[in-house]
C-alpha cells in the first residue's frame, strides 16, 4: 500500500478540473499537495471534460509533479465514479481523494482499481464517522474531515460555533492513529479573507489530533505552514534534547528533566516540522 513520506503533507489546495491553465500555478503556491477536483468544483456537463482535462495534464507532467496531485474522484455512488477509476490507472505516482466514503469496500474497489495509487478518504457523512475505524484499516493513506457535508448531514451551523464537530474530529484523529495512519486533514475555512478565522480552525483542527488542512485558495497556504512551524524555543530545546540523549543514551537529563524514549520522539518531531 503506497504510504504518505516520512513529513505528511499540512496543506492541500484544491483547484477545478475545468481550470487546467491553474494546475501550474497551484503548484507554485507552495502547498505541499494540489487536489484537481472532479467533483463538488465541477458541474454535472463538464465531468467528462474535466477528467480529461486532468488526465492529459498528468500524462505531461513530472514524476515529482505527479507526487504532488491528488485527484478528488466523484464519490462511489455516482454514474461517474467508474469513468473517473478508468481515466487514471496509469496515472503512476498520484493520490486519490475519494468524497463520501462510508465503507471500507469503497476502498477496496478503488485500490483494486488504482493499485499504485494513494487513497484518502473524505469522511463527510454521519455513517461514515461511523465507519471510520474500518475505513482506515481498509488501505486508506490518511483520512481527510468533510466538516461542511457533515454540517449539512446532521443539520448543524457551524459558522460561528464549530464545537459540533469535535464528537466526530475526535473519531476520526482516533481512527487514524489506530491504524497508524498521519494525522487526518482539517476540512476547509470558506471564509477566504479572514486569516484570524482561518488560523482558529486550524488551532481547533491541531488540539483535536489533526495534523493538516484542506485550502481553497493559495492565500490560505502559507498562514497554515508558519501557524504549524515550530517556534525559535521549541526548536531550540528539540536540538538540547537530542544533544543530551546522545551524550547519555537512556539516562539523560535536561533541564531537571529525565530525557526518556518519548520526549526524544517528541523532539524528532518537533526537528522535522521545521520545514519552508
Amino acid at each position: 500500500m503506497p504510504t504518505e513520506p516520512l513529513l505528511p503533507a499540512r496543506t492541500y489546495l484544491f483547484v477545478p478540473g475545468t481550470r487546467p491553465e491553474r494546475f501550474e500555478k497551484a503548484l507554485a503556491s507552495g502547498a505541499d499537495k494540489v487536489v484537481l477536483d472532479l467533483e463538488d468544483a465541477v458541474a454535472p456537463s463538464d465531468k467528462a471534460d474535466a477528467r480529461s482535462a486532468v488526465a492529459t495534464w498528468l500524462a505531461g507532467a513530472t514524476p515529482e509533479d505527479r507526487s504532488r496531485i491528488v485527484v478528488r474522484i466523484n464519490d462511489a455512488n455516482s454514474s461517474w465514479f467508474a469513468a473517473d477509476l478508468a481515466a487514471f490507472g496509469d496515472a503512476h505516482g498520484i493520490s486519490v481523494l475519494l468524497p463520501k466514503a462510508e465503507w471500507a469496500a469503497q476502498i477496496a474497489d478503488v485500490r483494486a482499481a488504482l493499485p499504485d495509487a494513494g487513497i484518502l478518504a473524505l469522511i463527510e457523512s454521519a455513517r461514515g464517522v461511523s465507519e471510520a475505524n474500518r475505513i482506515a484499516a481498509a488501505g486508506a493513506q490518511r483520512l481527510v474531515f468533510g466538516t461542511l457535508d457533515f454540517a449539512l448531514d446532521l443539520d448543524i451551523d457551524i459558522s460561528t460555533d464549530a464545537s459540533g464537530l469535535s464528537y466526530a474530529a475526535s473519531r476520526i484523529a482516533i481512527a487514524s492513529r489506530l491504524a497508524s495512519l498521519p494525522a487526518p486533514v482539517a476540512g476547509v475555512t470558506p471564509q477566504l479573507d479572514d486569516e484570524a478565522r482561518l488560523l482558529s480552525d486550524l488551532a481547533d483542527a491541531l488540539r483535536l489530533g489533526f495534523g493538516a488542512k484542506l485550502c481553497i485558495h493559495p492565500r490560505q497556504v502559507q498562514p497554515i505552514h508558519a501557524a504549524l512551524r515550530p517556534s525559535a524555543q521549541a526548536l531550540d530545546w528539540a536540538r538540547r534534547v537530542l544533544i543530551a540523549d546522545a551524550a547519555s543514551p537512556g539516562a539523560a537529563r535536561l533541564d531537571g528533566r529525565m530525557v526518556d524514549r518519548p520526549v526524544v520522539l517528541q523532539a524528532q518531531r518537533t526537528l522535522a516540522l521545521a520545514r519552508d
